[in-house]
């Protein structure tokens, strides 16, 4: 039987900063949810010695797929190596290299290159995964010149915190509230409408109307990947209300002796432009961080205080 055809492709973009901050980027893959637009999540499985093992899920010509990679990291060479230990259909294998060349103080030129096999060297399959390969190149390459370009503003652009609640009741019925979101327009007074769509179970595709304080109602769209083993949800907003560039967050709920503790985190990137258009002329970025701090944190608590409601409810009618 022949062996199946390699095929290549390669992907480069210039960019106007520094290589070791584009190299940052690049490396940093567990906070490539936030960074990427095609990356939903990273789970960090295995670290040291230069190399990682990582499971990711990310899309592909509109559709959630997930592989677990290698990589190995050269950090003197501004290079990262992967290679797909199992693929998702229709590959059989893929691997490459993110490569940073330094073109001077402040700027570089970053070269993503894969090679790939398709089982049965199908042509549509080859073509759909040249597509997506494609695609999520040029996607990623044009979000890390983005976000390499606002080094020095990216850290002030950036935001992580986290609301908590403290639930007298077991882990299962907190984890089911906050998974079975096709409830939460009966359930959960902010949000207006929710769509949901789970071809792949745990893996959820959902479009979301809420209401914010002011009245006013954004609509966003996020993937999210459920862990019913050990009780967390993870997401990425893939349609972000205006004021924000990106936005990923987790649900956990982590049990003990006498009860659970739910948390709700967010990491935020905001989008600078749209600050005085949404909170008016004048408005400060430092504004623009408390507004989105009070807003999604004002959310998040009133569906964690829903969820606690719920499972020690359902303690006390045992």
């Amino acid at each position: 039987m022949p062996a199946e055809q390699v095929h290549r492709t390669a992907h480069d973009v210039e960019i106007a900063a520094p290589a070791a901050v584009v190299y940052g980027l690049v490396s940093d893959a567990v906070r490539w949810p936030l960074f990427f637009p095609p990356n939903v999540h990273v789970e960090q499985l295995e670290s040291g010695g230069g190399h990682e093992r990582l499971r990711m899920w990310a899309t592909a010509n509109g559709t959630v797929k997930s592989w677990t990679s290698r990589r190995r990291l050269a950090a003197a060479d501004r290079r990262v190596d992967f290679r797909q230990e199992v693929s998702a259909a229709p590959l059989t294998g893929m691997g490459g290299s993110w490569i940073v060349e330094e073109r001077g103080e402040s700027a570089s030129r970053l070269v993503l290159l894969h090679d790939f096999t398709v089982g049965g060297d199908r042509p549509e399959d080859v073509a759909w995964v040249e597509r997506a390969t494609d695609t999520n190149s040029r996607a990623e390459l044009g979000r890390v010149r983005d976000l390499a370009e606002r080094w020095r503003r990216l850290d002030a652009l950036t935001l992580s915190f986290e609301d908590t609640v403290r639930v007298q009741g077991p882990a299962e019925p907190v984890y089911g509230f906050l998974r079975d979101v096709a409830d939460w327009p009966r359930l959960v007074p902010h949000v207006d409408r929710l769509d949901l769509a789970e071809d792949t179970p745990g893996v959820q595709v959902m479009a979301m109307d809420t209401r914010t304080a002011d009245g006013s109602v954004h609509t966003t769209e996020s993937i999210r990947v459920c862990f019913p083993d050990t009780f967390r949800i993870v997401y990425k907003q893939t349609a972000t209300p205006a004021l924000m560039d990106a936005h990923t967050g987790v649900w956990s709920v982590v049990p003990d002796g006498t009860g659970a503790t739910v948390t709700s985190r967010h990491s935020v990137i905001l989008r600078e432009e749209a600050i005085e258009p949404v909170l008016g002329a004048g408005a400060s970025l430092a504004q623009a961080r408390r507004y989105v701090r009070e807003a999604l944190g004002r959310n998040s608590t009133a569906t964690l205080n829903l969820a606690k409601r719920h499972a020690e409810s359902a303690r006390a009618v045992r």
